[in-house]
């Protein structure tokens, strides 16, 4: 937190409107991006955000300063997404430059540029949202936010332990969910050694989640 954020957030606390409005301006980005990742549609995910705020403003005075300002605010913005989400169960993300899509391709021929970007995004999607917000959200926070494990422990609640034992579930069930998705190709040990198309992309899937079971 730095000196002029400090200086906002105690004046806010003190009911000075227009300093919290510094705070909104500084902030409105990085709420909104965790609201519309979680919800999936953009007007909904502006309400979640200014719900957030709103939140926010009303317990300030529960905010304890020891902790980032931005974490104590994406922790109020994620609980209400999450009771969003359980009232209508389902969700869309935006799934845009992150290590799971990465890890999706396979190697036969490809549809090229936005076509190709496009079916990976919404493989990504069907599959995320089979995951139960509460896997669902620390992989948000780990690969959409960039949170470390200690943020994420805050913003939900949990213990350090707690949140790596989430991401890595979470990680393993997307493989799962990836591999049930997908129609039966050459079997794993087959005569010929080959996996086939389906069971590449089902490894990379798997691969991905191993090197960070034990980060």
């Amino acid at each position: 937190m730095n000196d002029q954020e400090e200086i906002w957030i105690q004046q806010a606390r003190s009911g000075d409107k227009r300093a919290f409005s510094r705070l909104v301006e500084a902030y409105q980005g990085p709420v909104f991006s965790l609201t519309y990742r979680m919800l999936g549609n953009a007007q909904e995910a502006e309400d979640a955000a200014q719900e957030a705020f709103l939140r926010a403003y009303s317990n300030l005075r529960q905010y304890d300063p020891s902790h980032k300002f931005s974490t104590w605010l994406f922790s109020i913005a994620n609980h209400h997404c999450i009771d969003r989400l359980r009232k209508r169960r389902v969700t869309w993300l935006s799934i845009d430059d992150n290590p799971v899509l990465q890890n999706l391709t396979g190697d036969s021929p490809q549809p090229e540029g936005s076509a190709l970007r496009r079916e990976l995004r919404d493989e990504v999607q069907r599959l995320l949202e089979g995951l139960e917000p509460e896997y669902r959200t620390p992989l948000i926070l780990r690969y959409w936010e960039e949170c470390s494990y200690e943020e994420i422990a805050q913003i939900m609640d949990l213990s350090i332990p707690a949140v790596k034992s989430r991401l890595f579930r979470a990680r393993q069930q997307v493989a799962k969910l990836y591999r049930e998705s997908q129609p039966a190709t050459i079997p794993p040990h087959s005569g010929d050694g080959k996996r086939g198309r389906t069971g590449d992309r089902a490894t990379r899937l798997v691969q991905f989640t191993a090197p960070l079971a034990s980060a």
